[in-house]
């Protein structure tokens, strides 16, 4: 996908994969600090990466999550493009914004905080987190309520609660599903799916690559609803500018869109 764009735009094929444990992390971001210009970051390294950075942009340091990683003269500043990644996809995938509205996400880890905290900051009206744990559900919640300017509600509910879950559908004007179940053909769906029944105003974007149980069902029912491709296409294409202040072309990153062996998450 990046080398696609960096190939239409005339740089070659810079970009390039490797797997880096917990314990090689450190090690590696001396390497990049000598070697590199730009690196993506994902799980399970995104918290640790925000530690690593010698600095942090704004919208980094608030979410305490990094991506996307700019070496220069050997200092390595991280920022996040989760949250505008799936901003545009949303905008992408159904001509919605984010301001004003109402967001039930489905889970309270990585990339619930990421992005939520972009949401709250891009002035939406309201977030419910839908998680196992309310502990932390309602850790980032207080973290959002703590936004400098925040306007934004926060209501945590246990996503095993049926009636509170029927109801926060039912208010939602978007459902972002960001549990990682549905990676596996075997796992089950995040929820009781014929919840959604009656929810004929609510978008669905799943943050699962693959064609999940829940985007199967909203199908039959008429909801509009993605998956997680346009999301990493769009988080890539902001690295991509940042790195080399060009807008990169969408159509080419789609075309070369391809998941590495045993996938990626967001």
């Amino acid at each position: 996908m990046q080398n696609a764009a960096f190939s239409a735009c005339g740089f070659g094929k810079p970009y390039g994969i490797r797997r880096v444990t917990a314990e090689e992390l450190p090690g590696f971001f001396e390497y990049a600090r000598k070697n590199l210009l730009g690196v993506n970051i994902t799980v399970p390294h995104k918290t640790a990466a925000a530690q690593l950075a010698d600095s942090l942009t704004e919208r980094a340091a608030l979410c305490g999550s990094v991506n996307t990683l700019i070496i220069k003269d050997g200092h390595i500043t991280g920022d996040s493009t989760d949250g505008v990644g799936l901003e545009r996809a949303l905008q992408s995938n159904f001509g919605i914004d984010v301001s004003a509205k109402t967001i039930l996400f489905l889970g309270a880890g990585g990339a619930a905080r990421a992005t939520s905290i972009h949401f709250a900051m891009q002035k939406c009206a309201k977030i419910i987190f839908a998680n196992r744990t309310l502990a932390n559900a309602q850790i980032l919640a207080d973290e959002i309520a703590a936004l400098p300017g925040n306007t934004c509600e926060c209501q945590v509910i246990p996503i095993s609660d049926r009636e509170a879950l029927r109801t926060a559908l039912a208010e939602a004007d978007i459902l972002i599903q960001a549990t990682s179940l549905g990676l596996k053909e075997s796992d089950p769906p995040p929820f009781e799916l014929e919840l959604l029944k009656g929810c004929g105003n609510l978008y669905i974007f799943d943050t699962i690559y693959r064609k999940t149980p829940l985007l199967q069902y909203a199908d039959t029912l008429g909801i509009p609803a993605a998956g997680g491709k346009e999301m990493l296409v769009q988080q890539g294409a902001a690295s991509f500018e940042i790195w080399t202040g060009i807008k990169p072309p969408l159509d080419k990153m789609q075309e070369g869109f391809e998941l590495p062996p045993g996938g990626v998450e967001a």
